[in-house]
């Protein structure tokens, strides 16, 4: 079983993952910048992090044979702080770099104006780029959000098929394919989805344009819920193909849009700006 994870937070997890995620079958995944947990108090912190995530976690992740990509954005959190706002203006100059495959973390989380101008404004460097989205649908009030999100859509310069609408679950995923965007679904030991639902969903849906992804991060989270959900589409009777699709060619698919997919992996240096990934020696 390959598997291509969509959307995960490697920078909050261990080498150890890297390990137990390349023996699922992890071969691929996406790291899409993302609130940390406590607020960033100004611009800089958040080029530390994306420089952490163009070079720090592709070196982490080529250890252990995974191809790492990510996707940059002010995420909708933090769009909401004036402090953090100044992102956008720098956006644009890591947005050329060759391991970007999308905008992203945008969207809602609280559904403010700062976040309608943040969406907007992100959506139109995604077009001016020619880069895909990565839209975060909120955790609150999720159906009205998703509603407010693909209205800006329409409005947008992006078309809907460049556009991935993630942690969907029963309530918006007819919406949501409706609209000819693609569907992502957060499997997580108790919140969000499940491996149960996501095949209920797979049954009546089908598996076109859906992604499933860990969404793994600093909470309570589980770097192979991936692997876990395709050993669930089997124990429930669908194919390898099926399979493969989900956890493999749909988000090759979707981030292939961007022309900077590379998933084979070099040999690994062994050193990243002078440090490795072992502590205490060799």
């Amino acid at each position: 079983m390959r598997i291509f994870d969509p959307h995960i937070h490697m920078t909050s997890r261990t080498t150890d993952d890297y390990q137990a995620m390349y023996d699922a079958g992890v071969r691929a995944l996406v790291e899409p910048s993302f609130w940390l947990g406590q607020p960033r108090t100004s611009p800089a912190s958040f080029f530390d992090y994306f420089d952490a995530l163009l070079g720090w976690e592709p070196f982490r992740a080529a250890q252990y044979g995974i191809a790492h990509h990510c996707t940059l954005a002010l995420n909708p959190k933090e769009a909401n702080d004036p402090r953090c706002v100044p992102v956008l203006d720098a956006l644009p100059r890591y947005l050329v770099k060759d391991s970007v495959v999308a905008v992203g973390e945008i969207g809602y989380d609280s559904m403010t104006p700062a976040e309608d101008t943040a969406l907007a404004a992100q959506l139109q460097l995604a077009a001016d780029h020619e880069l895909p989205a990565l839209v975060h649908t909120p955790h609150r009030d999720k159906l009205a959000g998703l509603h407010r999100t693909l209205d800006v859509i329409r409005e947008s310069h992006l078309s809907p098929e460049r556009v991935l609408l993630d942690h969907l679950n029963e309530t918006t995923v007819k919406d949501a394919l409706d609209s000819g965007c693609w569907a992502g679904f957060s499997i997580y030991p108790d919140t969000k989805m499940d491996e149960d639902r996501m095949i209920a969903i797979l049954r009546i849906h089908g598996t076109e344009r859906i992604l499933v992804n860990s969404a793994a991060d600093w909470g309570r989270s589980d770097p192979l819920k991936t692997r876990k959900v395709g050993d669930a589409m089997l124990a429930a009777g669908f194919g390898d193909d099926d399979v493969d699709q989900v956890l493999w060619r749909n988000p090759v698919a979707f981030y292939g849009q961007s022309g900077r997919l590379q998933l084979g992996v070099a040999a690994p240096d062994p050193l990243h700006e002078g440090n490795s990934i072992l502590r205490g020696g060799e």
